[in-house]
């Protein structure tokens, strides 16, 4: 690296305008690679690390800990050592001079939009600009945020979308059957209205059972697709988990079925576990999990168990779990066809690509570049 580079808050969400700096994991003076973990940042829903965006030395740590800095504000510099050290001081005072906080409102307009699919209005959000396409897909009770650490590293160098599906988020809560067939042929329509021929699909728990179904019907549009922590798999899941977060009404409740998706529930913050009781109380959301949870997995049982077509596929698949899932039992990954790509993180639970997010993003990343 020949220049000096700014280490800068991060946006996790729609709604981030701030984050709290923790622990810095490297110091002053250390030599770090591309991806290496550099420092802890807390936001209102969660914690994350900031990782390393090009090789260099950690010249200055510039927040201290327990700092709280707006989005797009200085944390750090990164530089190649031969650098003087009044160059980066002189390029700190001219950051620091120049920086404007981001606007909530404007930002949060200009970050997602709508589209409507036969009557039913989705919200998403598109980052990249390459010609490659890909859309993000969550589970059960989640939103497009669920890809908060995921997101902008997977649209460099292509278009990504991430989506709210019926009865999510800020999406119509009108679902329809609830069936995996009425959400893949609105998943269709979603590619349809975007302009979208093809896309990699990621799909999350109940998201990876929709991308397979999608793909199972669709193989000409899907030219590869990612199962995190998949539905459709296997038959088992953990039923107690799926109506207590539909009956879930009090913090304390709904702690207590966030905790499970997580193999370290210190990164659940109050906020989090606040913004899902909020999103449970809109009118309609609990209609929409029941109609979907009876048909996705009535009885605390999986319904419909596609992995042995999983040989019938012709894109490349890869699948990837937290070993300590607690929702989806990653044995659901072993005994899948040869030709199926599979990877185990040790370190997470069922949200393994919030816990681990570098790695989940690497393999995807590699995974896309070897299509």
């Amino acid at each position: 690296m020949s220049s000096v580079h700014a280490l800068t808050m991060p946006k996790w969400g729609l709604s981030m305008t701030e984050g709290e700096v923790g622990r810095w994991l490297v110091g002053a003076g250390a030599e770090v690679g591309r991806g290496t973990e550099l420092v802890e940042i807390e936001t209102e829903k969660i914690a994350g690390v900031l990782e390393a965006p090009t090789p260099g030395v950690l010249r200055r740590t510039v927040a201290r800990e327990s700092d709280m800095v707006p989005v797009g504000g200085l944390l750090g510099i990164l530089a190649d050592a031969g650098i003087p050290d009044s160059e980066i001081d002189a390029f700190i005072v001219s950051f620091q001079a120049h920086f404007v906080p981001e606007v909530e409102s404007e930002t949060s307009r200009s970050r997602s939009e709508t589209i409507m699919v036969d009557g039913l209005a989705l919200r998403y959000r598109r980052l990249g600009s390459g010609a490659e396409q890909a859309v993000l897909i969550h589970g059960f009770g989640g939103d497009l945020n669920t890809w908060l650490f995921n997101h902008e590293e997977l649209a460099a160098g292509r278009t990504v979308y991430a989506l709210d599906l019926p009865g999510h988020g800020g999406s119509s809560k009108q679902v329809r059957s609830g069936a995996l067939a009425d959400l893949s042929q609105v998943l269709g329509g979603f590619l349809d209205g975007a302009g979208l021929t093809k896309a990699h699909l990621v799909g999350h728990s109940m998201g990876g059972a929709l991308a397979l179904e999608f793909a199972l019907a669709h193989p000409e549009r899907v030219p590869s697709i990612c199962l995190i922590a998949s539905g459709g798999l296997g038959s088992e899941i953990d039923g107690d988990y799926i109506d207590g977060f539909i009956t879930a009404t009090r913090r304390k409740e709904m702690q207590r079925q966030i905790e499970k998706v997580f193999a370290n529930p210190q990164l659940i913050s109050r906020q989090l576990v606040e913004d899902v009781l909020k999103y449970k109380r809109l009118d309609g959301v609990e209609a929409a999990l029941r109609t979907i949870a009876a048909q996705f997995c009535p009885g605390g049982q999986q319904a419909i168990v596609r992995r042995h077509q999983l040989g019938s596929l012709t894109m490349p698949v890869l699948v990837i779990w937290g070993a300590g899932d607690r929702i989806i039992p990653q044995t659901h990954a072993a005994g899948l066809p040869d030709s199926v790509r599979r990877e185990i993180l040790t370190g997470s639970g069922h949200m393994v690509q919030m816990e681990e997010a570098s790695k989940v993003n690497k393999l995807i990343r590699s995974f896309w570049d070897s299509v």
